[in-house]
């Protein structure tokens, strides 16, 4: 992995450290090798390419761009979460949500091995260290991203999810040697962003001391539990990190909420 860091910018924290670093950018092209469908409403793609030889992801919470065509004949740029990557395999893997009729959700569905996909980045990486306690808390959209970190955490860490899915059979089963303590919320797509479930589920969690809460959700939801975590529970800002990575009614929206 030898993509170079242009850029870092060290944000200084009590205890807990954001490591923010810029990476040069590249497109590449992949071909999809493998199709699994992971829930009803996940569907995850293995893809392969030698360019994937200098591929680098610093954080389980990076995103790339991948780029399909529209139904104007453009190409359509969308943010993913790289779920896994082995750079000495040359392979990459993707979950996707079907849950819009966007040109994502439509190439996903339709994907089959030998089909061909475009990405680029990512941009940079977030990388957040000194944390041995976390609170995960998302729906649908950062579930990649919440698998990706306990997969990567360490036997020593403590990890306490609340993840926020239509159903029983959107549940996924997560592997790692952290402990880990899983908390599924269940409401209709149509309410996605009520933040209600989530913060009635957050209000049974007891939050140590020294636990970092990353929180990823549609926008209001995540600005909900973030002034929930803050201002309720007295979580020092300096433990969290929010991010909305959709907003209800717009297409390929995102907000910070940092």
């Amino acid at each position: 992995m030898n993509e170079a860091a242009t850029q870092r910018q060290p944000v200084p924290q009590a205890g807990a450290r954001i490591e923010r670093i810029r990476h040069d950018l590249k497109r590449r092209e992949l071909t999809v090798t493998d199709v699994v469908q992971v829930t009803p409403n996940m569907r995850r793609l293995t893809l392969a390419g030698n360019d994937l030889g200098d591929f680098v992801s610093a954080s389980p919470d990076d995103h790339i761009k991948i780029f399909l065509p529209a139904s104007d004949g453009e190409l359509a740029a969308r943010d993913y979460t790289p779920r896994r990557y082995d750079t000495k395999a040359r392979q990459f893997v993707l979950d996707f949500a079907l849950h819009d009729a966007g040109p994502a959700t439509v190439w996903a569905s339709q994907a089959k091995s030998g089909d061909t996909l475009l990405i680029g980045g990512p941009r940079g990486s977030a990388v957040i260290t000194g944390v041995r306690r976390w609170l995960l808390v998302g729906d649908e959209t950062a579930l990649p991203a919440i698998g990706r970190r306990i997969e990567e955490a360490h036997q020593d860490e403590d990890v306490t999810v609340v993840a926020v899915v239509t159903g029983a059979a959107e549940e996924q089963s997560f592997d790692g040697m952290c402990r880990l303590r899983t908390t599924w919320v269940h409401r209709p797509l149509a309410r996605a962003a009520d933040a209600s479930p989530v913060l009635a589920a957050l209000a049974a969690v007891n939050i140590e001391g020294e636990t970092f809460a990353w929180i990823a959700a549609e926008a209001s939801v995540a600005r909900a539990v973030r002034a929930y975590l803050t201002e309720k529970r007295n979580h020092p800002l300096t433990w969290l990190k929010a991010s909305g990575y959709w907003l209800q009614g717009q297409a390929d929206a995102h907000e910070k909420i940092e």
